[in-house]
């Protein structure tokens, strides 16, 4: 491997070990696979790009181009680009969407933040342009310690984001990969004196590699800058103080903490599931294996997810305000303890719905908003080991008396029924067909849970995560889904009717303990819309199959008027993938709740991984780009091998051979090619009738050579005269490869930038390598056919030698005496 390879290698390597301490950032690692390819890709074009003949300057510029494509193709999708491969006006704005969306992502989440679309496009274009800019100073102009630079730039910025999530594990392999680079420049440059040669023993020299006093030096410096911290007292403030809380949004008390984004952390938790304890506790309800834990509501539908609207939070108070909606709050309670074990590491509060008070150890570690009744913590240590205690209101009303409650109030109705403009008609269309026989809100939703409760939808966990409008229309397209696809869908046609909803995260109930005792597992999240009654707030209501528990408001006019009233033994309709059990069947309410009814479909035994490749569309696309590309600069690569081939020496000299200086006559017509070669490329075609004088002057008249380049030539053609046709032993010890230089530096000189681009990227000289490869293909035909009738003969020859006698036997004709024979004077036609 040349030592410009080894650099390529070396800084790709110390940018991708470098962006390891990035992946505290993101609560996925997916990212990263993403990052790594486009620095991968990116070193590629580097390296070719340096093999051609343009400036140094160009290299990082392509670098850029090849980042910006590969961004676009990742991040805008294939369906963008025009023909599947030039970038299109729409991939530009799917970009220019994304990474806005990006940027809002940064004001609104904390440390991890969920890996939405927008935060990974910054990430990897991050990646990348640190990667060009280390290829560029280590590779192109050979500066590799000031690589450390961009390195230590793309360091600082994980690690002081990363806070209390960062490691000294990040910096030593950042590090790690910077000293790599380093000894291997540190090679070259020592070896550029020649051999090395050091002391052995006293009185004697000897020769061998390079000290590895550097290297020494280098491993020493890093371990001294791990173990150092260790040591050195710890300043809390000024210039070394970092707050590593991932505080974003700001409240009236301070600032909160929103690195949960309920969605997206709950699609990773549902498609990953684990049996580990998140959170126990008790409740007094004598419907306590019926009652769900609500995190928070999103209540903002964008068209590219569900969120939490509200950016300003209050101070959590001991009572909570009345819910929205509710007219009479003096109902019975619901009390509970909570206990967070260690499984749950980051969270919005759960409590039962609609929480009345809240008692935590530290008020101040917690900020409430009002709207949606969501409290959220003000760092992400708040939620460890917390115990708690919720009082929580047991509203249970009638479905007589929702379907009698009145309209909602117009700012309600404005707030959450809003859609975005570009959700499909498709979800209203729908929405109006499944209620059309509904008279009220109530019967509408009914509806609406019974149609998703139906045959025709299956839960599945395998299918890709989404809540925005196009993820609903592949739900209602395909039909498949989970809980996530289940309550954005219903949430965004009951809006569609006119009916105020949101979508709602946190757990299904927990499992029974022994008496009251419950407790959470990490198959238990879940999400579920929420619809507004005037007068009772906001419903659950339970769209998704084999999940949960169902919906079901008894129908009794004197039940009391609190929360809705939970059935587990009316189940709904399943799928066939996971059939609801009989009443005789020995599944029970929980269970159902955790969708193990009926056989385990291989969504729920084997639940999908969040891929760490790329989409089969985008590998396929990078391919055929990477493919294109490379067809296209084929040309340019070949014409400067063949140049390089051709000026590069002859190599060693066989005995007897020309001496040092002399050469031979291979490497004279060598140069002579390269002469007519340039020339052609610069458009002045060869013309094989004229002898190389007469060819040379001609290019030097038609090129208006300047009277070095004229000269150059000129030797040139004397010297391929001699070899062609002086007797043989002459010797020519003429610089035949400086003489090219100086015409070819001529040529170029005579011709305009259009032609020296052209001679550049399309040679027409390179015409030669079709033609060889079309000799090559009828070479290869005729060896074929050559081979095939030379086994045709050897299989003919023995199956001709069996059948010579039989042929002779029925080929013989008889003689003149032979019976029955008819030639003349025989007589055998008389007899």
């Amino acid at each position: 491997m040349t030592t410009r390879a080894k650099l390529t290698v070396y800084a790709a390597l110390a940018t991708a070990l470098a962006s390891l301490c990035m992946i505290p950032l993101l609560t996925t690692r997916s990212w990263l696979t993403h990052a790594v390819l486009v620095v991968a890709v990116l070193a590629a074009v580097g390296a070719g790009l340096r093999r051609s003949p343009l400036y140094r300057w160009t290299v990082p510029v392509g670098q850029l181009l090849v980042l910006f494509l590969l961004l676009l193709i990742g991040f805008a999708g294939a369906g963008g680009l025009l023909g599947g491969v030039l970038p299109g006006p729409s991939s530009m704005r799917v970009l220019d969407q994304v990474f806005a969306a990006g940027l809002d992502d940064i004001q609104q989440y904390a440390i991890p933040a969920p890996p939405t679309a927008g935060l990974r496009l910054i990430l990897v274009s991050a990646v990348g342009l640190i990667a060009v800019a280390v290829d560029t100073v280590a590779v192109t102009y050979r500066r590799s310690a000031l690589a450390g630079l961009p390195l230590l730039a793309l360091y600082s910025i994980g690690n002081g984001l990363a806070g209390d999530h960062g490691s000294w594990f990040w910096f030593a392999v950042a590090a790690a990969g910077y000293l790599l680079l380093l000894f291997a420049e540190g090679q070259d440059r020592v070896s550029r004196w020649g051999r090395v040669f050091r002391g052995t023993a006293r009185g004697t020299v000897g020769s061998g590699t390079v000290s590895p006093g550097g290297q020494q030096v280098g491993i020493l410096a890093l371990a001294v800058a791990m173990l150092l911290p260790a040591v050195l007292p710890h300043w809390s403030s000024g210039l070394l103080h970092s707050d590593s809380t991932g505080s974003v949004g700001k409240g009236a008390g301070g600032s909160v903490a929103t690195s949960l984004d309920p969605m997206v952390s709950l699609e990773a938790a549902i498609t990953r599931p684990t049996d580990a304890e998140l959170l126990s506790y008790t409740l007094d309800s004598e419907q306590a294996d019926q009652t769900y834990l609500r995190t928070g509501s999103l209540d903002q539908f964008d068209g590219t997810n569900w969120r939490l609207s509200s950016t300003t939070f209050n101070d959590l108070p001991e009572s909570l305000p009345n819910p929205e909606g509710l007219r009479n709050a003096d109902v019975p309670r619901i009390e509970g303890d909570f206990q967070v074990g260690d499984g749950l590491a980051k969270s919005w509060l759960p409590m039962p719905y609609p929480a009345a008070s809240v008692r935590v150890p530290n008020r101040n570690d917690w900020k409430l908003d009002p709207l949606t009744r969501t409290v959220v913590p003000v760092t992400d240590k708040a939620i460890r080991g917390l115990h708690y205690h919720v009082s929580a209101l047991d509203l249970r009303p009638t479905a007589n008396e929702l379907r009698l409650a009145p309209a909602a109030p117009q700012d309600v109705r404005d707030r959450y029924t809003a859609v975005p403009a570009d959700l499909p008609g498709v979800v209203a269309e729908k929405a109006r067909q499944v209620t059309g026989g509904a008279q009220n809100d109530y019967d509408r939703a009914m509806a609406l849970v019974s149609w998703f409760n139906g045959p025709d939808f299956t839960y599945d966990t395998t299918v890709a995560a989404g809540t925005g409008s196009n993820a609903i229309a592949v739900f209602l397209r395909d039909r498949r889904g989970f809980c996530v696809h289940f309550a954005s869908t219903m949430a965004a046609m009951a809006r569609s009717l006119k009916i105020p909803a949101r979508v709602a995260v946190g757990f299904t109930p927990g499992d029974n303990k022994g008496g009251n005792v419950y407790s959470v597992s990490g198959r238990m999240y879940h999400a579920w819309p929420e619809l507004y009654f005037a007068g009772y707030g906001w419903m659950r209501f339970e769209p998704t199959p084999s999940r949960g528990v169902p919906t079901h408001y008894t129908e009794a006019a004197n039940a009391p008027t609190t929360a809705p009233t939970q059935h587990p033994t009316t189940a709904p309709q399943t799928t066939s993938a996971a059939p609801a059990p009989s009443a005789s069947s020995a599944c029970d309410a929980k269970q159902r709740q955790l969708g193990e009814c009926g056989p385990k479909g291989k969504a729920a035994a084997h639940a999908a991984e969040e891929s760490w490749l790329l989409s089969g569309q985008v590998l396929g696309t990078l391919a055929v780009v990477l493919a294109l590309i490379a067809l296209l600069l084929a040309p340019m690569f070949w014409r400067t091998a063949v140049r390089r081939r051709r000026l590069g020496g002859g190599g060693r000299r066989r005995p007897g051979g020309p001496g040092p200086g002399e050469l031979t006559d291979a490497q004279v017509l060598a140069a002579w090619d390269e002469l007519v070669d340039s020339a052609w490329d610069l458009g002045i075609p060869p013309d094989e009738s004229r002898t190389p004088r007469a060819a040379a002057r001609r290019i030097a008249e038609t090129a208006e050579l300047d009277a070095d380049s004229a000269a150059a030539a000129g030797r040139l053609a004397l010297a391929t005269e001699r070899v062609l046709y002086a007797p043989p032993g002459q010797v020519t010890t003429a610089p035949l490869a400086a003489d090219v230089h100086t015409a070819r530096r001529g040529l170029r000189a005579s011709a305009g930038r259009a032609g020296r681009t052209r001679a550049l990227l399309l040679p027409p000289s390179s015409a030669q390598l079709w033609w060889r490869m079309s000799d090559a293909v009828r070479a290869a035909q005729a060896a074929v056919g050559s081979r095939t009738a030379r086994a045709g003969e050897a299989v003919a020859a023995p199956v001709r030698r069996l059948s010579a006698p039989v042929r002779r036997v029925f080929t013989r004709r008889p003689g003149p005496d032979a019976p029955g024979s008819d030639a003349p004077g025989s007589g055998g036609a008389e007899s």
